[in-house]
């Protein structure tokens, strides 16, 4: 229960002739994009092309988080950590779509079993009243195995009214590809990232996952309508994020800004007194990570954070000293194995490659088939067509390390490590330990090698793709 509203319960209750109805706990609607970076929102200002009047809205009217921060830039590691609260490489989460699963550490559970333990209700939002005309595509990707089979104990919006208090997650799959572009977006209005060439090719993609983005707003819309319809609003707090960067060349499985950084909007109800740390219609520009969700919600619900969990609540009275760093790691995705390691803070980004003969370009068949821009961008390149920013990503070997100045070099197109600027020769010393300190203080599993060849990866992931087609089939 949050204690602010309790103290307003406790408040009336002591006062003659007044009895206060025992006030309603908190419920907790989780909205998640996936592959969706800030720039397809329109609230966000990064994309003249963007779109999303019904997500503006909840930035309105809550708080628009500025630098959010995934822990990985791929969906199962992601959704590993952010639904424990736990960096995936500490439970052995980090591998995308690991096929041997294994049970969660001692004293780790899924953000829907603590709930449950604190008298909630969890789901999964599968099913919505027919009227709404949309569905939750019910996503997990979990690497591990849950504590118990019930994270989620319901599927159906018609559950929640009469099962509060409710933590709830829809999750949504329109900016995942393939995208389904209906024209709504002029390619021409695109505004392409140095890193792009300027390809009708690519303008049309950007095109196609911007109308996904205005087709997701179009959902988040009507469930707003529903929960304000079915007088749930008042005490439910509303969270928007995206599950990892935006499914574009430097984003997804990528560990660059685009795919690490995130959307993330909460809006607070109004007939509950505000936490502290939030004001509604404002930005905040903190450094987060994803982890920090779960210890977030619980503390708000009035629940102990778990001891064993990494992250830390960025609302209300258990609010600590702000994070200086955000961390992130990028392992095997697909059938193609690499190693980064990668740190924010509020000016630098810095990206260790522990495999720099793997190159960026590197076989990926789900890439080959779903991104236009993995097969052209080579071939521009072979042309002499790229300028060398673009041409940044064909070389035959990554860089061993990265450093870019965020303020000054936002597209990350100037790696710093050459350079003599004693500002940036310390900043690189500092992360480079950082990171080092990280490995080790969090037990890293990447550090060992995974137990399967490169073949078995690759078998692994088609049986994956192959059982998510059926699921959606059904």
């Amino acid at each position: 229960m949050h204690l602010r509203v309790l103290s307003v319960a406790l408040l009336l209750a002591s006062i003659p002739g007044v009895r206060a109805a025992a006030p309603a706990r908190l419920n907790f609607l989780w909205l998640i994009a996936e592959d969706s970076g800030p720039s397809a929102y329109s609230c966000y200002s990064e994309q003249p092309a963007a779109s999303t009047p019904n997500i503006d809205r909840l930035a309105k009217e809550g708080v628009r988080y500025n630098h959010f921060h995934t822990t990985a830039p791929v969906c199962s590691p992601s959704r590993s950590a952010f639904n424990t609260g736990m960096y995936q490489t500490t439970i052995g989460a980090h591998q995308h779509r690991t096929p041997d699963k294994q049970p969660l550490p001692a004293g780790v559970r899924t953000l829907g079993e603590w709930f449950q333990d604190a008298g909630y209700y969890s789901a999964n939002i599968r099913q919505f009243p027919a009227a709404m005309g949309i569905q939750g595509s019910g996503k997990t990707d979990w690497n591990f195995i849950p504590a118990t089979r019930t994270s989620f104990q319901g599927d159906s919006w018609s559950e929640l009214k009469a099962h509060q208090p409710f933590y709830a997650q829809v999750n949504f799959q329109e900016t995942h590809r393939a995208f389904r572009g209906d024209g709504a977006t002029d390619p021409k209005s695109v505004k392409l990232p140095p890193y792009y060439p300027d390809h009708p090719v690519i303008r049309k993609d950007y095109a196609d996952y911007l109308d996904s983005a205005k087709r997701l707003d179009g959902k988040v819309g009507k469930i707003i309508a529903q929960l304000e319809r079915e007088g749930m609003a008042d005490n439910t707090v509303v969270i928007f994020m995206g599950d990892n960067g935006e499914a574009h060349i430097r984003g997804k499985q990528f560990c660059y800004e685009e795919g690490m950084r995130v959307p993330m909007i909460v809006r607070w109800p109004k007939a509950v007194p505000a936490p502290a740390h939030y004001r509604a219609g404002s930005a905040d520009d903190r450094l987060l990570e994803s982890i920090d969700v779960p210890a977030t919600l619980l503390s708000l619900a009035g629940v102990p954070v778990p001891a064993a969990m990494q992250g830390k609540p960025f609302l209300g009275r258990e609010v600590g000293a702000p994070k200086q760093y955000a961390f992130g790691a990028r392992d095997r995705c697909d059938e193609t194995a690499m190693r980064i390691r990668t740190v924010r803070d509020a000016r630098y980004r810095y990206i260790r490659t522990f495999t720099p003969e793997v190159p960026f370009f590197a076989p990926n068949n789900y890439k080959k088939q779903q991104y236009p821009a993995w097969t052209l961008i080579p071939e521009l390149n072979k042309e002499g067509k790229l300028t060398p920013a673009q041409a940044f990503l064909c070389q035959p070997r990554q860089p061993e390390e990265q450093l870019y100045d965020m303020v000054a070099d936002p597209h990350e197109i100037k790696n710093l490590t050459d350079s003599t600027n004693p500002e940036h020769v310390a900043a690189l010393k500092r992360l480079r330990k950082e990171i080092d300190d990280w490995v080790i203080r969090t037990d890293d599993k990447g550090r060992f090698p995974e137990k399967m060849s490169p073949a078995e990866a690759d078998a692994a992931v088609r049986k994956g793709q192959e059982k998510g087609k059926k699921k959606k089939k059904d």
